[in-house]
């Protein structure tokens, strides 16, 4: 009886252990409410279901959780919840949830609004606890919502910071907020240096966004990038959609600033059609067909992502542009600014005279509103340059592809991203700076002469994008017995996570 009760007791302490084995972690993913933001988080979502250990849950308000619904595949495991959130108490329009729907002065006012759902927040991570009993929790937030590293700590959950942004952009544009460096010093120096950031060298005043350049200390930006930057430090961690071996500097400076892992586990991408879909533009199949007729290495991407425009007059400017250098190209077009960027595109007033039909007739090229199928566009042997505003997201998914770029960055660190590919890695070459410069049709012609064509630098440039796009593959690789940069960062993530 003795031996039988031993033996049960032995049964019974194994089955606890593969019980214990077995547990899923409960993971809660909580982006920022902007497609910049959202679109890699549901790529590091995909990314860890695969794994096949998590219980993963997307937390955010209830008109990006209908969009993320449509955008996962039916037998996908991923949790949407929804958390509270009423606009008008915030000063904003109706239904607005996302940067997408709102001009960039409002920006800022959604982004004080969505500290306020920290009570909600707290609420939905108890519940978690409480119905899956379980204290292995990890919780991973944007970096816009450092508050809710405190959030984690209070209930005993491991926390990381996740940044969409590239190290070295996020690192220029957080020790600008932090140290206002055009505040300092000589008003008229037109080259800035970052006291904790010396590895940038300088930053030209024209590389400063409109926020960073009109900031003094005490504007709303500025109270709000101080609060939320001095909230990291509570987090446990910080992962990039990066790639280490092309942005050790950046991921260096966060290391020093904060002391506390970084993990660079990128590029986290999605694929296919469906992710930067809003509905309109063009048909991919219909796309594809246009560049299977043309030759390889032919084709220039025009496209300013998710949030951004330029100006009517730069507009007119890039139009005389492409007629002139002749080239084939796709122009993703919305309404410049100062119209409603949802509104119908009137190409009879901004663009050349006939531009679009001269085009087509040609089929030299695509006029597209509002959206193409960017991936499918970039991944495409026809496809030589992509003309872009830099944001990090477009920037992956060309170098991906060994694409180099004609960078036009307009806000946000997106200058910083530039300047990187441009001046460390080579892969870049800058065509216009902001949203009000003073564009010519000739520059930018010339330019696009100097990327596409047989020159030295064209020839050079798409050699670098070549070998850049071959570290992003082996920083992903998983095979064989080895294992990426990428793939490495991610188990070392996860084990700290756990421990």
């Amino acid at each position: 009886m003795v031996k039988k009760s031993c033996m049960w007791k032995k049964k019974h302490r194994y089955i606890q252990k593969k019980e214990m084995a077995e547990e899923k972690q409960e993971v809660v993913l909580f982006p920022f409410m902007a497609q910049g933001h959202i679109i890699p988080f549901l790529a590091l979502a995909q990314q860890l279901e695969k794994r096949e250990k998590h219980n993963i849950t997307i937390v955010n308000t209830s008109l990006n959780i209908r969009k993320l619904r449509s955008s996962l595949p039916p037998n996908s495991s991923i949790n949407l919840l929804e958390i509270p959130f009423t606009p008008s108490q915030h000063g904003l329009p109706p239904n607005t949830e996302n940067t997408d729907t709102i001009p960039y002065k409002l920006v800022i006012r959604l982004i004080q609004a969505s500290t306020t759902l920290k009570p909600a927040f707290t609420d939905l991570l108890r519940n978690i606890l409480l119905q899956n009993k379980t204290h292995k929790l990890l919780v991973v937030a944007d970096f816009f919502l450092g508050w809710t590293a405190a959030v984690a700590k209070e209930l005993g959950a491991f926390h990381a910071i996740f940044s969409a942004s590239g190290g070295y952009g996020l690192a220029c544009y957080c020790s600008l907020w932090l140290n206002l460096p055009h505040r300092r010093g000589d008003p008229t120096q037109e080259h800035l240096t970052l006291p904790d950031f010396p590895e940038a060298r300088t930053i030209h005043r024209t590389q400063l966004p409109t926020n960073i350049s009109e900031a003094d200390g005490s504007d709303a930006w500025s109270v709000f990038q101080h609060q939320n930057l001095l909230e990291w430090v509570n987090s446990d961690g910080v992962l990039f959609n990066t790639v280490h071996e092309f942005d050790s500097v950046g991921l260096g400076y966060f290391k020093r600033k904060l002391k506390r892992p970084v993990w660079a586990i990128g590029p986290l991408l999605l694929s296919g059609s469906g992710s930067r879909g809003k509905g309109g533009g063009i048909n991919p199949k219909l796309c594809t067909e246009w560049l299977d007729a043309k030759p390889s290495k032919s084709v220039l991407f025009v496209c300013f992502g998710s949030m951004n425009t330029i100006s009517a007059s730069q507009m007119m400017e890039l139009g005389k542009a492409l007629d002139r250098c002749g080239k084939s190209f796709i122009w993703v077009v919305r309404p410049p600014i100062g119209f409603d960027i949802n509104s119908e595109f009137r190409e009879d007033e901004w663009l050349p005279e006939g531009f679009v039909e001269r085009v087509r007739e040609s089929g030299k090229g695509l006029v597209v509103r509002d959206w193409a199928p960017q991936v499918e566009i970039l991944s495409h042997s026809a496809v030589s340059v992509f003309l872009s505003h830099c944001g990090w997201n477009s920037l992956l998914e060309s170098l991906s592809e060994g694409v180099p770029i004609l960078g036009w960055p307009m806000a946000a660190e997106q200058f910083y991203n530039c300047k990187l590919l441009e001046e460390e890695v080579g892969v870049c070459v800058e065509v216009a700076r902001g949203k009000s410069c003073e564009v010519k049709c000739e520059d930018i012609a010339e330019k696009i002469d100097l990327v596409m064509g047989e020159t030295e630098k064209g020839v050079s440039m798409r050699k670098k994008a070549g070998y850049v796009r071959d570290l992003i593959r082996d920083a992903l690789k998983d095979e064989d017995g080895f294992k990426g940069s990428s793939v490495k960062a991610m188990d070392h993530f996860l084990s700290a996570a756990l421990s």
